[in-house]
């Protein structure tokens, strides 16, 4: 039976591009020359180091841009607090992985609500969507891209 899951994912190969070319930018620009400003990157947490809170703001705006230049949707990113340490101030931006429960209820709520032969089951992290026939898997995977359940969802591993 065909399927395909609905996940929420980022690509860690182009997180770490996006986050060096921040780097480049800010290596190369004239507002932040000779202040120690960077980003640094464990797994799926950036950390924003600068001497301002405002270099902190603008940092942001250069990291989301780099973000969305290698196809990651910004809307993923969950920002923490800035935290002030004697000259230097620090922000860590989190990208969301992975469906919460309650969005996946949402997701298979809202496919059952458009009454389609198709049956849907939570998987984890991710919403499995089973039918009959192809036609129906793309009516549900137009349907759920029409849709705002809050966070950027993909669709992955379409099995005929």
């Amino acid at each position: 039976m065909p399927s395909f899951d609905i996940v929420s994912e980022v690509d860690l190969h182009q997180l770490t591009n996006a986050v060096d070319q921040a780097g480049r930018i800010i290596a190369n620009r004239f507002d932040f020359k000779g202040i120690d400003a960077k980003f640094e990157r464990d797994q799926r947490t950036v950390t924003m180091t600068a001497e301002a809170e405002f270099q902190i703001q603008q940092m942001t705006d250069i990291l989301q841009s780099a973000l969305h230049k290698c196809d990651i949707d910004i809307a993923c990113m969950d920002f923490a607090d800035i935290v002030l340490s004697g000259m230097q101030c620090k922000q860590s931006v989190t990208l969301k992985h992975g469906i919460d429960t309650d969005t996946c209820r949402k997701i298979v709520k809202a496919i059952k609500s458009e009454k389609l032969k198709v049956q849907s089951a939570i998987q984890s992290e991710q919403v499995r969507v089973t039918g009959k026939k192809r036609d129906d898997l793309q009516t549900v995977i137009a349907f759920v891209r029409a849709q705002d359940f809050g966070l950027p969802l993909q669709v992955s591993n379409f099995r005929d």
